[in-house]
């Protein structure tokens, strides 16, 4: 059966249109949770996709959605601030690694408590078994379009 006709697809109902919502509505949250830090939620998005062991630039601009030259300008603006480091690739030397400094670490978790914060506020009214369910349901919803691409 097919989940969608002429008759039931409006952008209320579209799977593309409330997850681009949702996309949006939860970075101007992530913005504001990560203000004081001078920071934006994309800046932090990055920060914690290297943290988390995200070092190579181009597959940071593939996950955070960004051409690899907006890419490029955010990490160039997150080294001035000595919050990310670039190093050479020991065994490919055009390959560029990039790596949190201690300050950069220190931000990215402080924001990280904040963004727990903003979700557990956001999600306070849903039991565990509704967020466990969507969390479900969001990565085998991005799996399916892994595959289907």
């Amino acid at each position: 059966m097919n989940a969608y006709n002429r008759d039931n697809f409006f952008p209320d109902t579209s799977i593309g249109y409330l997850v681009r919502a949702v996309h949006q509505l939860g970075y101007a949250r992530l913005d504001a949770a990560c203000a004081n830090e001078g920071l934006t939620g994309i800046q932090w998005s990055a920060l914690i996709a290297i943290h988390f062991g995200q070092t190579n630039s181009a597959a940071l601009a593939r996950d955070l959605a960004h051409d690899k030259g907006a890419m490029t300008r955010m990490v160039d603006v997150l080294e001035a601030k000595g919050l990310v480091q670039r190093d050479r690739d020991d065994a490919d030397r055009r390959l560029v690694n990039l790596s949190l400094t201690d300050e950069g670490r220190a931000v990215a978790m402080r924001c990280r408590d904040r963004v727990i914060d903003l979700w557990n506020a956001v999600l306070a009214d849903w039991s565990a078994e509704e967020t466990a369910c969507l969390i479900a349901q969001l990565q085998k919803l991005r799996r399916a379009l892994e595959v289907a691409a």
